[in-house]
């Protein structure tokens, strides 16, 4: 009997332990960003530049600088985006959560890879090591998260710094470099 006691303990606690860290993983540390700031870095000055946008959702999590997405619509045009703002060659959208439906990370990737979508660096180095890459459709749709950078690739396996990358910050990886921002 007491075996049995037991053996239900444990199984009750791997149940409990993992709807609470399914929970934790998926919802918990999410929150609504409510104004949203769409930036593309220009080609001509190297700054990001906010651009005309309309029906904004977002969500980020402090846990994490990977857990920024958001969904919007601009009325530029692709062929005017990419005369304006620096193109982003290695663009790979991150899932989102199931419940944060507007954003579809493998349909924007196929869209990326099909030529349909363009991605553009948004905001280089949001956070060391991360940058926010924002991706636009022929029709205006457009779509933000972060994606570790070459840079930070290096540095969070533990490496040295490149020479072609900007020093850490003093305050160490959780903030944008002098000049960044962190939108």
């Amino acid at each position: 009997m007491t075996a049995r006691i037991a053996v239900l303990f444990i199984v009750v606690s791997a149940l409990v332990a993992g709807i609470g860290l399914y929970y934790f993983q998926v919802y918990a540390f999410y929150e609504d960003v409510a104004e949203g700031d769409v930036q593309l870095t220009s080609v001509a000055s190297g700054v990001p530049e906010p651009i005309l946008f309309d029906g904004y959702e977002g969500i980020d999590a402090d846990s994490s600088p990977l857990r920024y997405r958001d969904c919007f619509t601009t009325g530029q045009s692709q062929a005017m985006l990419t005369e304006t703002y620096v193109i982003y060659e290695r663009a790979e959208p991150r899932v989102a959560p199931g419940w944060f439906e507007c954003f579809d990370a493998d349909a924007i990737g196929a869209a990326l890879e099909g030529g349909e979508a363009i991605a553009f660096l948004g905001i280089e180095n949001v956070t060391y090591g991360i940058d926010r890459v924002v991706a636009v459709y022929p029709d205006g749709r457009g779509y933000s998260w972060h994606q570790i950078n070459a840079c930070g690739e290096v540095v969070f396996d533990g490496n040295p710094v490149p020479e072609d990358c900007p020093p850490i910050p003093q305050d160490g990886l959780g903030s944008a470099p002098e000049g960044g921002a962190d939108g």
